[in-house]
C-alpha cells in the first residue's frame, strides 16, 4: 500500500526517479503549488523548494532547486517579498553580490477567462548600481494571485 505521503526529498535535496520531468503550467503553478502553499496544505509531491532571494545568488539558486539528475532551464522555489524598509512598500531585491531588477511589463496570468495572478520577470545584476553588469539569470515570478 503505497504512502499517503509523496515528498520526495532527503536531507532537503530532491530526489526524483530517473526520467522525472516537472513542466507545470503557470495556471497549475499559482492554482495547485503555491495556493497549497499559501493555505498551508500538504503538497503532494513536494519538489518546490522555500529559498530567500536576499541570501542566495542566482548561481547558487540553481543548484539548490534542480530536480533530478538532468540538465534543467527552469528552476521552480518559494520565496517570501522582503520589504525594503519596515513601514514601506518598497520591495528589497538586493543580495551580497547585487540586486534584481524588473524588467518589461508583468504578464496576467488566467484560468478560464478569469484574472489568477501576475508574472514579473527580474533580472539580476552584479554590483549595487544601476550601471552595474548584466548577468544571465533571468527569474520569471509569480509575485500574487487571486482565487
Amino acid at each position: 500500500m503505497m504512502s499517503k505521503s509523496m515528498s520526495i526529498s532527503v536531507n532537503g535535496q530532491s530526489q526524483v526517479p530517473p526520467g522525472f520531468r516537472f513542466h507545470p503550467t503557470e495556471e497549475e503553478l499559482l492554482q495547485y503549488y503555491l495556493r497549497k502553499k499559501v493555505n498551508s496544505i500538504e503538497i503532494d509531491l513536494d519538489v518546490i523548494r522555500d529559498v530567500d532571494l536576499n541570501k542566495l545568488e542566482p548561481w547558487d539558486i540553481q543548484e539548490m532547486c534542480k530536480i533530478g539528475t538532468t540538465p534543467q532551464n527552469d528552476w521552480y522555489f518559494f520565496s517570501h517579498k522582503d520589504k525594503k524598509y519596515p513601514t514601506g512598500t518598497r520591495t528589497n531585491r538586493a543580495t551580497a553580490a547585487g540586486f534584481w531588477k524588473a524588467t518589461g511589463r508583468d504578464k496576467i496570468i488566467y484560468s478560464n477567462g478569469r484574472r489568477i495572478g501576475m508574472r514579473k520577470t527580474l533580472v539580476f545584476y552584479k554590483g549595487m548600481n544601476i550601471d552595474s553588469m548584466t548577468t544571465l539569470f533571468p527569474l520569471r515570478m509569480s509575485p500574487f494571485m487571486r482565487w
